[in-house]
């Protein structure tokens, strides 16, 4: 099955409200990130357009797919978050996604690159270690959800 085309572009803030928009349509699957609805959808968006900097974002056919955002630490490393759109899963987003991040981290002169991800999402799990992270531990019981379940997650790193 050929992959549909897609782009990926560091963000811009005038990308705010729409990766907004799909950071809330993905909370409200309620199982990919940590966030769970409700989502204040204007303050995410604020919040996104100052982070626009140590952003990217995919784009198929004008409208945004996928999102990463580096956090970066003073010690010299960068923290990401990641989401792509339920339609645009396992097609490459995520893989261009996390590759962009590691180009742009490289050019920061960070040192590596780590995430958290839930145990349960195994094609993402699989996706980085293909792309060289490892993991490096899980943090028992961390993320309480709306539901009152307390969920483990797995922290990964790639040393750059």
């Amino acid at each position: 099955m050929p992959v549909a085309e897609f782009m990926v572009r560091p963000a811009r803030t005038g990308d705010a409200q729409e990766m907004a928009e799909i950071f809330a349509a993905v909370a409200a699957e309620r199982d990919g990130i940590a966030t769970e609805p409700p989502v204040d959808v204007g303050e995410r968006a604020a919040q996104f357009a100052r982070g626009a900097a140590s952003s990217v974002v995919a784009e198929a056919g004008g409208q945004i797919i996928g999102m990463l955002h580096v956090e970066v630490s003073r010690h010299g490393f960068g923290e990401f978050g990641m989401l792509v759109v339920r339609g645009w899963r396992g097609r490459g987003v995520g893989s261009a996604l996390v590759r962009a991040a590691i180009d742009w981290a490289r050019g920061q002169e960070l040192h590596k690159l780590c995430l958290e991800v839930f145990p349960h999402n195994t094609a993402a799990i699989a996706m980085y270690r293909r792309l060289g992270f490892a993991e490096e531990g899980r943090r028992v019981k961390q993320y309480r959800r709306a539901s009152g379940e307390l969920w483990d997650s797995i922290v990964m790193g790639l040393l750059l």
